[in-house]
């Protein structure tokens, strides 16, 4: 990076020090020792060709799955054809910041159509042109909320992604705003703990639904229990699930958010993905980053530009609630083509495929002896089952089948499906788990 950043190694000292490091490397303490790459293992003399040869050699050894039953906050869907036909063309590719309004009408429009669609898909009123991930949607959810006088603490579900709650926890701790996280019970929210741990100063309530164990929350309860208590809601969503799956509009929440990798976008090794944020119309000029709006030229014909920037940081930096300036256009184009091309009906269906999918392969993994439903109640299309043998080693087996396994967690295993999964693919799965059970005892 050295070659890229225009800083003198004594200005990066002076940065370090100002933040209470010593050199660069503990900047990635958080990073477990096990994963981090010091260097490539080649030896010295090696040409261009030869490099290349090598690095390929490696990167062949990464295992790519055939059949996918995980999910936790990536999902394995179908992409049509289309999708990549159309966001891989260079105009697409290309476009960055539109500020120049005049010759940016095309990437305008795309994230207009996207902020369009997202509003429709959560019911809300406004989107913004999106943001960097789902996990930083829900921090800046929650922080569009605090005020800095009155509302200074954030209420957080302990039945979210815990990825995302660290996300949270972070942006959180950097402007010195209290994270309150409520119990789960039976892994869902305890509602009787969320009316104790919202305050007075309590800016937002943050859930999940369906949460990271695929339950569907009560937020017909956390609604009522959060405003009547003066406090925001916002509410996490799969989009997928708003296919068959109450909108947050409907169950009266201020903003909706979460990843919209499963429109369309690959799982992928590390991203890009794609954070969607959307609320009512009174939290509009709170909404975070960048919104395209549509209005009309000199000659009065159609045309959009960026709007309310008058909010953002660039503009009223000692105001603003965030420091988010720029948006995953490319990400949120793919987006906007997918819900085009699957169309309401066509989304619709890949719910319903999936919440089918993932309730049958439920039934079939309760028929063995050691499996069952850790919690029975409403699900989308993950689960959480007890484990009798060791959920890694199981894994392990499946792995050599070409299939990637449910996540272990709190001793048991959080098992995904998707329209993706076909019933002879459960059926598989099934019968070399059974066959592993039967090995194991």
């Amino acid at each position: 990076m050295g070659s890229y950043i225009p800083n003198t190694g004594d200005e990066r000292l002076q940065m370090l020090e100002s933040i209470g490091l010593e050199n660069i490397d503990q900047l990635y303490d958080i990073v477990p020792e096990e994963v981090r790459l010091k260097e490539l293992n080649l030896e010295s003399g090696l040409s261009e060709l030869e490099v290349s040869k090598k690095v390929k050699a490696a990167a062949n050894k990464n295992k790519v799955f055939d059949s996918i039953f995980r999910g936790a906050g990536s999902y394995n869907h179908y992409i049509p054809s289309i999708v990549k036909t159309i966001t891989s063309k260079e105009e697409f590719v290309t476009a960055y910041t539109p500020y120049q309004a005049e010759i940016s009408q095309g990437i305008l429009q795309s994230i207009f159509e996207y902020q369009t669609q997202i509003c429709e898909l959560t019911g809300m009123d406004v989107s913004n042109a999106s943001v960097y991930d789902g996990a930083t949607a829900a921090a800046e959810s929650v922080l569009m909320n605090v005020d800095g006088r009155r509302k200074l603490s954030v209420v957080v579900s302990e039945t979210v992604n815990p990825d995302v709650l660290t996300v949270v926890k972070t942006y959180c701790e950097s402007r010195n705003v209290p994270v309150t996280v409520v119990p789960k019970k039976d892994n869902a929210t305890d509602i009787d703990a969320l009316k104790e741990a919202i305050q007075k100063d309590t800016a937002c309530v943050y859930v999940q639904s369906p949460n990271y164990y695929g339950i569907i929350e009560d937020m017909d309860s956390i609604v009522a229990v959060s405003h009547e208590k003066g406090t925001k809601v916002a509410m996490g969503v799969n989009p997928i699930s708003m296919g068959l799956l109450k909108t947050p509009a409907e169950y009266g929440v201020d903003i909706a958010c979460g990843e919209g990798q499963p429109l369309g976008i690959p799982m992928g090794f590390g991203g890009p993905y794609l954070g969607f944020m959307a609320a009512t119309k009174d939290m509009m000029r709170k909404l975070p980053g960048r919104i395209v709006g549509q209005t009309t030229d000199a000659d009065g014909k159609r045309c959009y530009v960026l709007t309310l920037q008058a909010r953002e940081q660039h503009i009223r930096r000692e105001k603003a609630s965030s420091n988010i300036c720029s948006n995953e256009a490319l990400c949120a184009m793919t987006a906007s083509v997918y819900l085009a091309a699957m169309g309401a009906k066509g989304l619709m269906t890949v719910a319903k495929n999936s919440a089918s999918h993932a309730h049958y392969l439920a039934g079939k993994l309760s028929e063995i002896e050691g499996f069952c439903l850790v919690n029975h109640k409403p699900f989308f299309n993950e689960f959480l089952m007890t484990c009798p043998v060791d959920a890694c080693k199981l894994n392990k087996k499946l792995a050599e089948n070409g299939i990637l396994g449910g996540l272990p967690v709190d001793s048991g295993i959080l098992w995904c499906a998707t329209e993706m999964n076909s019933k002879e693919d459960i059926d598989n799965l099934v019968s070399l788990v059974k066959e592993f059970v039967k090995e194991a005892e």
